[in-house]
């Protein structure tokens, strides 16, 4: 377990790079009141303490003809070790499955899948996934409309009112 100390300029360094990765270090030190070379620093520093993972250009997945998202939650036939890594090995090979959680409740996983239309869609169902050893129960939510979709993560909980440092606990692997 790692351990982090940052203050409000680095939560708003964090905030801003969330907002935009592809912000200039110039730009982003005018927004949270630092320096160039302050900013530099402070980037690099959450950098090689992954508390900032990677950059990354978000799509639009319509516009690039990925008209269907569902959120399909998987069930296995049993509980072990082997079955779900098995099962968690084939997903990763998966770019249809954008997102994989296993959850408690009545299904073991639930996975953000996106596909060009229906006819894809249940082309990867009955032949890729429904197909995976073990798997014995698949109920899928078709999403009829994007209300919210955000990649910005909230940070006001780090930070309490009157303490200028707080750390953030996290473990790197």
């Amino acid at each position: 377990m790692t351990t982090i100390t940052v203050d409000r300029f680095d939560l708003a360094l964090l905030n801003e790079l969330q907002k935009d990765g592809h912000i200039t270090n110039s730009a982003l030190g005018q927004k949270v009141h630092l320096s160039t070379s302050q900013v530099s620093r402070r980037v690099q520093r959450l950098e090689e303490a992954h508390v900032i993972e990677r950059y990354t250009a978000v799509l639009d997945a319509a516009v690039v003809g990925l008209g269907v998202t569902a959120f399909t939650h998987v069930t296995l036939d049993r509980q072990g070790e082997k079955r779900g890594l098995a099962f968690e090995r084939e997903i990763e090979t998966m770019s249809e499955v954008l997102e994989c959680f296993s959850v408690t409740g009545e299904a073991d996983y639930i996975l953000r899948i996106v596909a060009p239309d229906l006819a894809s869609f249940s082309e990867f169902m009955m032949t890729k996934l429904v197909r995976l050893a073990g798997v014995t129960n698949v109920k899928s939510n078709i999403t009829l409309k994007k209300i919210k979709q955000s990649h910005v993560l909230p940070l006001d909980h780090v930070m309490q009112p009157k303490q200028s440092k707080q750390k953030i606990r996290f473990s790197h692997s």
